[in-house]
């Protein structure tokens, strides 16, 4: 029989920073990155030869959710209003440790609001256009 290993994850063990500012007040689906582009393309010739392309596109999205409550709902909002660029981190610091940067993120636009008798998650999507994924 093999030996089975067991770790734990934790979502306390995450942090995103956006300008140097924290962020709290997480809902469930607390990030999601994902890149713009495949990282190559691949081109068949009609004897079969293979051509790989790679692809230098740096540009990926991160979506951070937040309860209604969270304070920085406010900060995230200024910085869709302004476009300002800020540095953005967002660290695993559980097993496997995992570490995205990015030194120029944008804030795409506020997020939407919805309310009704309970409070709506506020969705944040954030450009990234020179990640990095240690």
């Amino acid at each position: 029989m093999a030996n089975a290993t067991t770790t734990t994850y934790d979502p306390n063990d995450l942090t995103t920073t956006l300008g140097g500012v924290f962020l709290t007040g997480f809902s469930e689906d607390l990030v999601e990155f994902e890149k713009d582009e495949d990282s190559n393309t691949f081109k068949v010739g009609a004897q079969g030869d293979v051509l790989v392309s790679k692809v230098n596109n740096r540009l990926a999205t991160i979506k951070v959710t937040l309860l209604a409550t969270s304070p920085q709902n406010a900060y995230l909002d200024k910085l869709a209003e302004t476009g300002q660029v800020v540095p953005v981190s967002v660290i695993y610091n559980g097993t496997p440790k995992e570490t995205i940067t990015s030194t120029a993120g944008v804030v795409i636009k506020p997020a939407a609001r919805k309310y009704g008798n309970e409070a709506d998650d506020r969705v944040y999507e954030i450009k990234l256009t020179n990640y990095e994924i240690l």
